[in-house]
């Protein structure tokens, strides 16, 4: 595991920083010693630890920073108190006021204070590296769960029979693709597509081969989109497909490309078993007065599909197939 460290210290301070730090692989050390720098690095790459060098212009202002960020909330401090005049106090050793400045450095913002000793150079090495060692399983507590997260996310927003994305997934890429679009000034469209009389192949053959069928027919639909397209399972035997910088006359040659890949080869679904399918359509285009989540374009494309169903299904139908159907 790779663990980055910043450095906000002089390079008297590094010098006087353990040599395991800079020993092992794992660690990818960098400093500077300007705080408007610093904060700049941190936000444009994160680090993993920080270690701040009390002494510095800026030091305790770096603590507290990072602790207001909540990005950044994460990241391990570790303050190195070397302020000489503050040294000489430690040691005449008043508890009380060793006590406050701890409980000052750890309210504002660091995650652990270590007291160097100048005359005792490696006296103050054991705990800094067992710091960092916390630090280290923060970071590696922090990156399981993340791979948690995502693997639960992952799960969360796939149909597991057909390996497509499914409702939840379309609810939330939908209103992001249109606002991409209205901000790009760029075409929007999506598909919408049922399989043709599905229930009588559950009810001849049962719900296997209906699923076998399901799973075959994304194949072949996932293969013969294009780059930018998503396709997601809505529900059932109906799947909504996401044309992204796609205008009404390309829309429609995707459109009639599903619906003949589909029709023109059966489904093998083993070896004594091959079913002939097609699908219905329903395309629309994303129009200004459309709302933002994309419900009333998902409602005009299904009422398109609607129309390709009562009109014969194994068609496409849009806006522009629908007027000529009404004024004939």
């Amino acid at each position: 595991m790779n663990i980055s460290i910043l450095v906000f210290g002089s390079d008297h301070f590094l010098t006087e920083l353990p040599d395991q730090i800079y020993e092992k692989t794992t660690f990818n050390l960098e400093a500077n010693a300007n705080l408007n720098q610093a904060v700049s690095l941190i936000q444009a790459t994160p680090p993993d630890i920080v270690l701040i060098q009390a002494s510095l212009d800026g030091s305790m202002e770096l603590c507290s920073w990072l602790k207001e960020q909540t990005k950044l909330s994460l990241v391990h401090c570790i303050l190195l108190e070397d302020r000489v005049e503050l040294i000489a106090l430690k040691q005449q050793g008043n508890w009380e006021w060793d006590q406050q400045m701890n409980v000052s450095a750890l309210q504002q913002g660091a995650d652990a204070y270590i007291w160097q000793k100048p005359e005792q150079k490696d006296a103050s090495h054991p705990l800094l590296l067992a710091q960092i060692g916390v630090g280290v399983r923060k970071v590696q507590k922090y990156r399981d769960l993340i791979r948690t997260n995502d693997l639960l996310s992952a799960i969360a927003l796939a149909d597991s029979l057909t390996e497509l994305n499914n409702r939840r997934a379309l609810e939330w890429d939908l209103p992001r693709q249109i606002s991409k679009a209205r901000n790009n000034d760029t075409p929007f469209s999506l598909i919408i597509l049922d399989v043709d009389y599905f229930k009588r192949v559950n009810d001849t053959y049962g719900h296997l081969v209906g699923d076998r069928l399901l799973q075959l027919l994304c194949t072949r639909i996932r293969h013969n989109l294009r780059f930018q397209d998503t396709p997601f399972r809505y529900g059932g035997e109906e799947f909504v497909v996401l044309l992204s910088n796609t205008a009404f006359q390309e829309a429609m040659v995707v459109a009639n490309r599903l619906n003949r890949i589909v029709g023109e080869q059966p489904f093998a679904i083993n070896n004594t078993l091959a079913i002939d399918v097609t699908i219905s359509l329903g395309m629309a285009c994303l129009k200004p007065e459309d709302d933002m989540k994309g419900v009333s374009l998902l409602d005009r494309a299904d009422k398109y599909l609607l129309k390709a169903k009562s009109s014969g299904r194994h068609r496409v139908i849009s806006y522009e197939h629908h007027r000529a159907l009404i004024s004939s």
